[in-house]
């Protein structure tokens, strides 16, 4: 049963005529992960941030999506440049996606206490199909006789991202170019070919002081893509000492979830998320989705401490 279902469903995304679903891949840790759809993120922390993060989507659901993303980006010069390297790796059932982009950021000091960003990336994607690697129900069936595909494409992606010390904005399209898919051609003739739609993001947050050892950490991020209907993903979250988070989330149309962090040090943070789905079929047949974060900061040697705090 599991295995029709997920052919199924990596039929419906990549044997149609037209790819209009949403591509990208999904992260409850979204506030962690900025520098993969906004390049203007780069070098916002005032350190070298590096930052990994793996997610295990429908846990005990073959052929689940799994995904992965190495971020690190850092101030140069004289601070109003940042640069950063973002890795990807989104991988369901016998579709691979990876990429790896570089980012270049220049900050824009509006007052003492405002900036704005603006940011490019540029990089490459390769797409991996093995659709003849399937258990199939039916063996040989032409739907799935399709030999191993690599196709490298370039693409490249803008964003604006606005903070303050305890409020961000950003807005952001990472995937400019709509690349075309090769046209593959089925064993019983018919053809298939698809496109990599432009994704729009906007993310939002704060940080606010309940009392001396609580504060209240609100985030929101928006999606948008054509042939999709928007998904706006919304995080509350309890920051205790300085130190330990416990916060909730619900992305709409599709889950709810749970998020632990602790700050083990100034410079290391270590974040786990549990979300469920709860307006799709696949919930009868999954276990949840799990995710983990790990972030660490290489503080300067001529600035060992970072003076005033970075909340995002």
């Amino acid at each position: 049963m599991k295995q029709n279902r997920i052919i199924q469903f990596v039929a419906c995304c990549f044997i149609s005529s037209t790819l209009i679903g949403q591509q990208a891949p999904m992260f409850t840790h979204y506030m962690f992960n900025t520098l993969t759809i906004n390049p203007a993120y780069a070098g916002s922390r005032d350190a070298l941030s590096v930052t990994a993060l793996h997610r295990s989507q429908w846990l005990d659901f073959k052929g689940a999506p799994m995904s992965q993303t190495f971020t690190m980006h850092s101030p140069v010069a004289n601070k109003h440049i940042g640069l950063g390297l973002s890795l990807s790796n989104d991988k369901i059932g016998p579709v691979n996606n990876t990429s790896a982009f570089f980012s270049f950021s220049y900050k824009i000091v509006l007052s003492q206490r405002a900036k704005l960003s603006l940011g490019l990336s540029g990089g490459m994607n390769v797409l991996q199909t093995h659709f003849t690697d399937l258990d199939l129900d039916q063996q040989n069936d032409p739907a799935f006789s399709i030999n191993s595909k690599n196709n490298m494409s370039f693409n490249a992606g803008f964003g604006a991202y606005y903070a303050r010390e305890r409020f961000y904005l950003g807005v952001s399209v990472p995937n400019l170019i709509q690349n075309k898919f090769p046209v593959v051609t089925l064993a019983n003739g018919n053809q298939s070919s698809g496109t990599e739609k432009q994704h729009y993001y906007f993310i939002t947050g704060t940080h606010v002081d309940i009392r001396e050892n609580i504060a209240f950490k609100p985030t929101a991020l928006v999606k948008f893509t054509e042939g999709a209907p928007i998904q706006i993903d919304l995080t509350a979250a309890f920051i205790f000492n300085h130190s330990f988070s416990l916060g909730a989330m619900y992305r709409t149309g599709d889950a709810l979830g749970l998020l632990l962090g602790w700050m083990l040090s100034p410079q290391f943070t270590v974040g786990y998320s549990y979300d469920w789905s709860h307006n799709n079929r696949t919930f009868d047949y999954n276990m949840g989705s799990h995710e983990l974060m790990l972030r660490y900061e290489f503080s300067y040697t001529s600035n060992k401490q970072i003076h005033s705090p970075r909340y995002f």
